[in-house]
């Protein structure tokens, strides 16, 4: 298992390191968003080579389900980052530093590195048992992450479009389709996605212990740089405040009156 551990945060040194001279030499540390997706996918083809894993069912659907996740995100926000400035997170993270170039590459590239390695324990714990065998609760867990998957993928593109088409109403608020039961159906989908894949992954040995990586993610979203973020810029906002009354935080629920 300690091994395998290595071999992962070998690839994500060497990747995140990748990423912070491209963000150094484009002077936006918000690129760090672009990889984390495509990290998860690096980790699970990285192990797969490394420890030779036979092209069972489950090996493929961990890797496409992996795959498919991480190609989709890092498009989604590249798209994003073509059309606006850095994100205001990264810039006032980046006035309170002494050491610019050094803390980023610490503060953000290092640190977010640190967070994928506890998220992708279920990928490091599948393939250190490597258990081809697929049982009930895998095409559970196949099923939980496919239900993530569409208010992730769904959930961005019914906000792009609204933001496409209300450029010059800047206090509108998305209240259609998916937002309509959660203020937050993409996150929502990102945590669902990952309780999934940690129920597809199973079984192995000490199969508690990677319940590591679904909880970092929800904490994550949850407690720290998703929801509580977001809705702090909305803070005060009349529109917001009404929408918050009427639509759940985050499970999907019809609207209250």
């Amino acid at each position: 298992m300690g091994e395998l551990i290595l071999v992962a945060a070998g690839a994500v040194l060497v990747y995140m390191t990748a990423w912070y001279v491209v963000a150094q030499l484009r002077e936006r540390n918000d690129i760090a968003d672009i990889a984390w997706g495509l990290g998860f996918v690096t980790i699970a083809w990285s192990l797969f080579v490394y420890t030779s894993a036979e092209s069972s069912l489950k090996t493929t659907l961990i890797l496409l389900t992996v795959t498919a996740w991480g190609l989709r995100l890092a498009m989604h926000i590249a798209d994003r980052h073509k059309k606006s400035k850095e994100d205001k997170r990264y810039v006032q993270m980046r006035e309170g530093w002494k050491y610019k170039r050094l803390q980023a590459f610490t503060n953000v590239f290092l640190s977010q590195g640190a967070f994928m390695l506890l998220v992708a324990a279920p990928i490091i714990f599948f393939f250190n048992g490597l258990n081809n065998e697929m049982s009930w609760y895998n095409w559970l867990g196949l099923a939980i992450w496919a239900t993530g998957f569409f208010f992730e993928a769904v959930g961005d593109y019914q906000l792009r479009r609204f933001i496409l088409f209300t450029k010059s109403k800047k206090n509108s608020i998305m209240r259609s389709g998916l937002w309509k039961y959660t203020r937050h159906p993409n996150y929502f989908g990102e945590v669902s996605l990952w309780w999934g894949f940690l129920l597809l992954t199973l079984p192995y040995d000490f199969w508690y212990l990677a319940v590591i990586g679904p909880l970092t993610i929800t904490y994550l979203i949850i407690g720290i740089s998703g929801i509580p973020m977001l809705e702090k810029r909305y803070e005060g906002d009349k529109e917001y405040e009404q929408y918050k009354k009427q639509t759940n935080a985050f499970f999907p629920g019809p609207q209250k009156n």
